[in-house]
């Protein structure tokens, strides 16, 4: 079976990803990073985080690589808004169009939880590395979001979530794999780690807003459907939810991440 991308592309999708930057996605890499280091972003997405990554390398050769051309345009457009040299391509984390030994930083971020071979990819991730060089990957384990005040339309989106990730052949508890999943691609020189984004006051409203459209107009929504998991009734309850949670002032939400510093 392909890997199927559980959140798609929709606008919604994006407006989240468009706000990722090293200080709030990769601050457990930024110590490692040197002017004039190679970097390799995988599963960049519009590109934002990469073009920041870029900034902490420079002058160094940065390549995001993303499986859908589509988004591409917009990370272009970004780079070269910020006057930040960086290439995009299409290309696929298990077959990378790069020579062995390349890279002194490969990178991904939310992208192992997608993939229905998280250690093949690994694999192919040390394989462009340069030796020595760093493979850095930080992704969420759904399974340990928390948030306050209780909601069980939110329980229930979660469960939902998580069949949706099942039927994709994807393990959406990614976080809590990494160290394993590393252990058997053969690094043997792993620092693993966790971290958290925390969305309370305005960022409350911003992440309710984000999956009360998502839950009705991503690729999730349509997969979740498809799949015979849940009708346009459901998904407008886990709509309703969202906002509902969202409006509550005393609103609070934890998104644990996983995340592992490994030697090539």
């Amino acid at each position: 079976m392909p890997d199927v991308y559980t959140h798609g592309h929709h606008e919604s999708v994006l407006r989240a990803h468009t706000r990722r930057d090293v200080a709030n996605s990769a601050a457990y890499l930024a110590p490692h990073l040197r002017p004039g280091m190679s970097l390799l972003d995988i599963g960049c997405g519009p590109g934002t985080l990469t073009v920041d990554l870029a900034r902490r390398v420079a002058p160094g050769r940065v390549l995001g690589v993303d499986a859908v051309a589509e988004v591409l345009d917009g990370a272009r457009k970004r780079a070269s808004a910020a006057g930040v040299d960086v290439d995009f391509v299409q290309g696929d984390v298990y077959r990378l169009d790069v020579p062995d030994d390349t890279f002194d930083v490969v990178h991904a971020h939310q992208v192992l939880q997608h993939l229905t071979d998280p250690v093949a990819a690994l694999r192919e991730m040390r394989r462009v590395a340069k030796p020595g060089g760093i493979v850095a990957v930080r992704d969420a384990d759904y399974g340990a979001f928390t948030w306050f005040p209780a909601s069980p339309g939110i329980e229930d989106w979660l469960h939902l979530y998580r069949d949706v990730t099942v039927a994709n052949k994807a393990e959406c508890n990614a976080g809590r794999h990494l160290l394993s999943w590393f252990q058997r691609a053969g690094f043997t020189e792993v620092t693993p780690g966790a971290s958290a984004w925390c969305f309370a006051g305005p960022d409350r409203e911003w992440w309710a807003s984000l999956w009360s459209e998502r839950v009705l107009h991503s690729s999730f929504a349509r997969q979740a459907q498809e799949y015979g998991l849940a009708d346009d009734v459901t998904l407008e309850q886990l709509h309703d939810a969202w906002l509902e949670w969202g409006a509550a002032p005393d609103g609070w939400f934890g998104v644990l991440h996983g995340e592992v510093i490994a030697r090539a």
